[in-house]
């Protein structure tokens, strides 16, 4: 069996991105394996400009995730006039100022933002291999203890829980998320990728949710892995 490291990610809004049009920023129902890279790139301080080391975790990371509350969807209406000289928070510590022309200033920015409510998701997470830096203690340490403050897919989704859900001894993505112990009624929805164990009824599906982080742009498709998993509960 293989250590893995768990992770609980709740908040009262959570946002799994999904593909943006325009100005509608949709959700998934599963985390992505991009926002969770960046989420541990982010603990361990790493720039956004760290391409190489972004793309190389993502690379490392196999990941499932197990809702062990689906919560509820809602869309957020947002507008805003922003002027040229406007600037706003990041959680880099550094302002972020407006650009361009003249235009883009003449009307007010409106967006719709999709948003999970009172959402619970745990997490089991191994890297392959196993003794490349960052290890998982690297990433269980950051986690603790972030260099950057960390949100769950938006810089407002803040979470209210120890990110950090202990660790658990397993043979695959699947069989650790069946292992871990639960906190609501079953059968729950779960995703890990194909290949790390497989359930009656489960559903083969494709998804792209992985991000080039030298282009900034999200492309391909693997392989995951869709299902309920009834009576999890040893502890780890």
């Amino acid at each position: 069996m293989v250590r893995h490291l768990l992770m609980r990610l709740r908040a009262p809004l959570i946002a799994f991105g999904g593909e943006t049009i325009d100005n509608y920023g949709v959700i998934r129902d599963f985390p992505a394996l991009s926002m969770v890279t960046g989420l541990l790139a982010n603990a361990l301080g790493w720039d956004r400009g760290d391409d190489v080391k972004h793309n190389r975790l993502q690379e490392r990371l196999v990941m499932g995730a197990r809702l062990e509350a689906d919560g509820e969807r809602l869309v957020d209406f947002q507008t805003a006039q922003l002027q040229a000289n406007d600037k706003g928070w990041t959680t880099r510590g550094m302002p972020e100022e407006r650009a361009g022309g003249a235009g883009s200033y003449a009307g007010p920015h409106l967006r719709y933002r999709h948003y999970h409510a009172d959402m619970d998701v745990l997490i089991a997470l191994r890297l392959q291999p196993a003794d490349e830096t960052p290890t998982l203690d690297d990433l269980a340490f950051a986690l603790d203890k972030p260099a950057r403050p960390l949100f769950l897919g938006r810089k407002n989704c803040l979470p209210t829980v120890r990110l950090l859900a202990g660790w658990i001894e397993a043979d695959s993505i699947l069989d650790a998320l069946q292992k871990a112990e639960p906190i609501a009624a079953d059968p729950v929805r779960a995703q890990w990728p194909d290949g790390e164990g497989q359930l009656p009824g489960d559903r083969l599906v494709d998804v792209c949710d992985e991000r080039n982080w030298t282009s900034g742009v999200h492309g391909g498709w693997r392989p995951v892995r869709e299902g309920l998993i009834k009576n999890a509960g040893n502890t780890p």
